[in-house]
């Protein structure tokens, strides 16, 4: 019962924080609950070093109770993915597919291998030579944006309908594929797998193929069982078995469960929205899951700002911090410009497309989690815990994007208003 109530405490300061924030800082939910958890884990910090009371221990305790890795990458996630698809335009993701696409594959890729470079570059330029395979595995937890950050920003600020679907498009499936290339580089590094084409290539298509295909089914399998009733809370109630038995099973059958999500939520959501509820089931719908995923945004973001006070920083640590942002910052842009520079041969887009891109490209929970995933004292360097050095440095560009970008977004999508969408515009081509 401990981690229940933990865990209620926990949800109980997310929604107050949210219930101030509209009397104190009045800024975006996710932006608001972050910087109020990192204000509380600075104070907490302080007052121990201060000697007048020392919480540490009991967040030491805190985190593992809860698992955050595991709570996320095998609870939350799926809920939150199913509930931001559900609102995908299937029309719109149509329209921009090849744009979609080329962000979550190639650009994960190219940010990837840029953030290793990069990476591997600085480190041993300051004396520390860590091997390049590790550093690739941190260029594979960090590229992808995440799905949890960029949903719970970019809509309500109600950016251009084109840039919107990019953005939502590209960090609900490039999450799926960034794991996939993360599992595949996290065998190479601890597990010692070789990296031949075949043993690459079966990860890839039992992972994320196998995670489409499941989502394909679940969604086909639910669509069918929602249109056979009438019962307005037996059909939430469907819904609600997908992200919980249905990413489940995705976990159990080892395919990737995100993408099973993104399947089966772009299904119900323009499927079975239109053909298997009634109109006011629609309704009813859309406020479970906005009520769902604003609940658990809340209490996701509140965790990651929580968790400043397990980290132990060391001088050192500051360095790599900064570095990590700017390297992770560089990369972005490389990933976003190469293939617009070919897309815009062929393509009219938005004036602000690519800067809303590069900007908004949010690194979130998903990213620490994953760092969290590194086994601890497997791989040393000169003393130095890669798993310690890789953490500390997802979490200064998670705290960096969603504090810092996720606050100066919004004047940039103000402005992008300003701006006709391209396909009302006679020269644009392919729309």
């Amino acid at each position: 019962m401990e981690v229940y109530y933990t865990f209620c405490f926990l949800a109980a300061v997310s929604v107050f924080l949210g219930f101030l924030n509209q009397y104190v800082l009045r800024a975006q939910a996710t932006i608001a609950i972050t910087a109020g958890a990192l204000a509380l884990s600075l104070l907490v910090i302080g007052l121990g070093k201060l000697g007048i009371v020392s919480l540490r221990g009991w967040a030491d305790q805190l985190l593992p109770l809860l698992d955050l890795q595991n709570l996320l990458l095998k609870g939350m996630l799926g809920f939150l993915l199913f509930a931001g698809s559900l609102h995908i335009d299937l029309l719109m993701l149509r329209n921009q597919r090849i744009e979609i696409t080329l962000l979550a594959v190639l650009g994960t890729l190219i940010s990837t291998f840029v953030v290793g470079a990069l990476l591997y570059w600085f480190l041993q330029f300051v004396g520390l030579p860590v091997g390049f395979v590790y550093c690739l595995l941190f260029g594979a937890l960090i590229s992808p944006t995440d799905p949890i950050a960029v949903l719970a920003i970019i809509k309500s600020l109600k950016a251009p309908e084109q840039v919107s679907i990019q953005v939502e498009g590209e960090s609900l499936f490039n999450d799926g594929f960034g794991i996939v290339v993360f599992t595949v580089i996290f065998a190479l590094a601890f597990e010692g797998a070789a990296p031949t084409l075949p043993s690459v290539t079966e990860l890839f298509l039992v992972d994320a193929v196998g995670g489409i295909i499941l989502g394909l089914a679940i969604g086909g399998l639910f669509h069918w069982l929602i249109g056979c009733t009438d019962d307005h809370s037996l059909e939430l109630l469907l819904t609600l078995v997908i992200p919980t038995a249905g990413f489940s099973l995705a976990n159990l059958l080892g395919v990737s469960g995100a993408l099973a999500m993104v399947v089966s939520g772009i299904i119900i959501g323009n499927f079975t929205r239109e053909t298997g509820f009634s109109r006011v089931s629609q309704h009813e719908l859309d406020h479970f899951w906005n009520i769902t995923e604003d609940f658990l945004n809340g209490l996701l973001f509140l965790l990651v700002g929580l968790f400043l006070i397990t980290i132990d920083f060391q001088l050192f640590d500051y360095v790599l911090l900064v570095a990590a942002i700017v390297i992770v910052l560089l990369s972005r842009v490389v990933a976003v410009t190469v293939p617009f520079t070919v897309l815009k041969r062929f393509r009219k887009y938005h004036p602000y497309t690519e800067r809303i891109l590069i900007w908004g490209g949010l690194r979130g929970g998903l990213a620490l989690a994953l760092a969290m995933s590194i086994p601890a004292g497997h791989a040393m360097v000169q003393g130095q815990d890669i798993r310690h050095l890789w953490v500390v440095m997802t979490y200064g560009v998670v705290v960096f994007s969603i504090v810092v970008q996720g606050s100066t977004i919004a004047p940039l999508i103000r402005r992008s208003r300003e701006f006709a969408e391209p396909e009302q515009l006679p020269e644009a081509a392919g729309d």
